[in-house]
C-alpha cells in the first residue's frame, strides 16, 4: 500500500507531544523553536541555584549567607516581572515590534551575567592578582543580578510572544508546552553539567560556565528569529498614552480573597523555597555526595514537579477544589522535609534524594493550586486576571529571595553556635543548622495551612468551572 506523504506527515505529526498546539499562525516547526527561550532559562537557573551555590559554598569555602544573598538578589527583581509584561503588550516601536526587542535585551543581560562569573570565580578561588579582594565579592554579585533580570526578561516577554502568535484554541497547549520545556531544561541541564563536572576543577567551572553563556546566546538567537511580524506605526499611533496599573491595583486590593491567598502565596513560597541554597550544600557536606551527585538533585526536583503538575491537571477535571489541593501539595512538603531531616542520621543518599523529589512533588502543587486559585479570582473594577496573576508572581517571587537569605543566614548562625558549645555537645555537628532550617521550613507549612484553612470551601469547583483551567493554561 503506498500513503500520500502528506497522510504520513499528518499521522507522524499527529503522535507527537502538544501536536495539538499548532496553529496555521504557529506551525510546529516554529513553535519549537520558540520554546527554546525556555530551555536557556532552565539551563541558567540549575546554574545559578544548583551548581555555583553549592561550589561557592562547600569547595570555595565562602559562607552560607552571604552566597544566599547573591541568589536572592535576581529573584527579589521578580516582582518587575508584571512592569515587563506591561510595559511589552504597550511598547511602541516605529516597525511594531512588541516582544523581540525586550526577548533580546534579556538575552543580552542574561549572557552578560553569565560571561563575567567565571572571572569572579576566578578571584574567589584565590587569584588575587588584583590585590583587590572584594573584587570577587561585587563580580559574583553582579553576575547573578545581570543573569537573574535577563532571565525574567526572557521568560516574560517570550511567553507573551507566545500568547500573541496562538489562537484562543491552542494558546493554552502553547503555554503549557512551554511550562514543560523549561523544566525538561532544567533537567537535561543538571544531567549534563553534572556529567561535566564529575572530574572538578576550577578550570572545568569556568569552562562550564562559559559554555552556558555561549548556550544561552545561541538558543535565544534561534528562538527569536523572525517569529514577530513587522507592522509599522505612525506617529498619532506611537504618541497614544498607555494605562496605568494605580486603579488596577485599588480595585484588586479591595475584593475577596485577594489579600489572604497572597499571604498563602507569600508563607507558603518562603516555606519551600528556604532550602534552595542548602540542599546541595546538605548533600555535599554532610553525605559526602559529588558535585555531580548533588547536581542531580534539581534534576529530581523537576521530576517531581512534572508529576505534581500531571495530578494537579487530573484533579482540576475531576473539579477538585483548588485550595483542597494546596493543602495536599503543602502536606506533601512536611513529608519531604522531614525525609530530607532523616537522611543525615540514617546516612542515606537514596532517602535524600526522595525528599529532593517529594520537595518538587509538593512546590509544584503548591505553585499550580494558588496560580488557579489567582485565575479564578472575580474581576472587579479595572482588575483584570493579569493583575491578579501579577501580583500573585510578585508574592511569589519576594517570598522566594527573602527565604533563600533567611535560610543561609540561620544555617551559618546556628552552625557558629554549634561548633562553639553553646548548643551542646549532642549538636555540636555541621548537620545542625541544615536541621533548623528543614524544621522551620516545616513550621512555616503548618502556618500556612492554618492561613489557607478560611479559603477552603466545603463544596468542591463546578466541573465546568475548571474545564479551561488544566495544566496548560498555567503561564509560568
Amino acid at each position: 500500500m503506498i500513503f500520500k506523504a502528506s497522510a504520513l506527515k499528518r499521522v507522524s505529526t499527529n503522535l507527537l507531544p502538544f501536536a495539538d498546539a499548532v496553529s496555521d499562525d504557529l506551525p510546529l516547526g516554529q513553535l519549537l523553536r520558540l520554546s527554546l527561550f525556555q530551555v536557556s532559562v532552565g539551563m541558567a537557573a540549575v546554574m545559578l541555584l544548583g551548581t555555583l551555590n553549592r561550589v561557592m559554598i562547600v569547595e570555595l569555602g565562602i559562607g552560607a549567607s552571604l552566597v544566599a544573598a547573591m541568589i536572592a538578589i535576581p529573584v527579589l527583581v521578580a516582582p518587575f516581572r508584571a512592569l515587563v509584561g506591561h510595559k511589552s503588550d504597550n511598547y511602541k516601536s516605529a516597525i511594531g515590534w512588541k516582544r523581540i526587542p525586550y526577548l533580546w535585551f534579556g538575552t543580552m543581560w542574561q549572557f552578560g551575567g553569565l560571561a563575567i562569573m567565571p572571572m569572579a570565580l576566578l578571584v574567589l578561588s584565590g587569584d588575587r592578582t588584583l590585590d583587590v579582594p572584594i573584587a570577587g565579592y561585587l563580580g559574583a554579585g553582579l553576575a547573578f543580578l545581570l543573569t537573574g533580570v535577563g532571565m525574567h526578561m526572557t521568560q516574560t516577554a517570550g511567553l507573551a510572544l507566545a500568547a500573541d502568535r496562538a489562537t484562543e484554541e491552542t494558546r493554552p497547549k502553547v503555554v503549557a508546552l512551554l511550562y514543560v520545556m523549561n523544566l525538561l531544561g532544567m533537567a537535561f541541564a543538571a544531567i549534563i553539567i553534572g556529567a561535566l563536572l564529575r572530574d572538578y576543577s576550577p578550570l572545568r567551572l569556568v569552562q562550564v560556565v562559559q559554555g552556558t553563556a555561549v548556550m544561552t546566546l545561541l538558543l535565544n538567537l534561534i528562538a527569536l528569529w523572525r517569529q514577530e511580524k513587522v507592522a509599522p506605526m505612525n506617529k498619532a499611533q506611537r504618541a497614544e498614552a498607555s494605562p496605568r496599573f494605580r486603579d488596577a491595583w485599588r480595585d484588586l486590593a479591595d475584593g475577596g480573597d485577594a489579600g489572604r491567598l497572597l499571604a498563602v502565596v507569600f508563607i507558603g513560597t518562603m516555606a519551600f523555597n528556604m532550602q534552595d541554597v542548602l540542599l546541595e550544600p546538605y548533600g555535599g557536606e554532610i553525605l559526602g555526595l559529588s558535585v555531580s551527585a548533588t547536581t542531580l538533585l534539581t534534576a529530581m526536583w523537576a521530576l517531581g514537579a512534572l508529576v505534581g503538575f500531571g495530578m494537579a491537571a487530573r484533579w482540576l477535571k475531576a473539579g477538585v477544589d483548588p485550595y483542597r489541593m494546596c493543602a495536599r501539595g503543602i502536606l506533601a512538603g512536611i513529608a519531604a522535609f522531614a525525609t530530607v531531616i532523616f537522611a543525615a542520621p540514617v546516612n542515606s543518599p537514596a532517602l535524600f534524594f526522595t525528599g529532593a523529589t517529594l520537595i518538587g512533588f509538593g512546590s509544584g502543587l503548591f505553585g499550580v493550586s494558588t496560580l488557579t486559585a489567582a485565575m479564578t479570582m472575580p474581576t472587579i473594577g479595572s482588575a483584570g486576571r493579569g493583575l491578579a496573576l501579577g501580583a500573585w508572581g510578585a508574592a511569589q517571587a519576594t517570598g522566594a529571595g527573602l527565604s533563600i537569605f533567611i535560610g543561609g543566614t540561620i544555617r551559618d548562625l546556628v552552625n557558629h553556635a554549634a561548633g562553639n558549645g553553646t548548643l551542646g555537645e549532642a549538636l555540636a555537628t555541621p548537620a545542625t543548622g541544615y536541621s533548623v532550617v528543614y524544621h522551620t521550613e516545616i513550621g512555616l507549612l503548618f502556618i500556612t495551612l492554618i492561613v489557607l484553612g478560611p479559603l477552603v470551601r466545603l463544596k468542591p469547583m463546578k466541573r465546568e468551572d475548571t474545564a479551561k483551567l488544566g495544566l496548560a493554561e498555567f503561564p509560568t
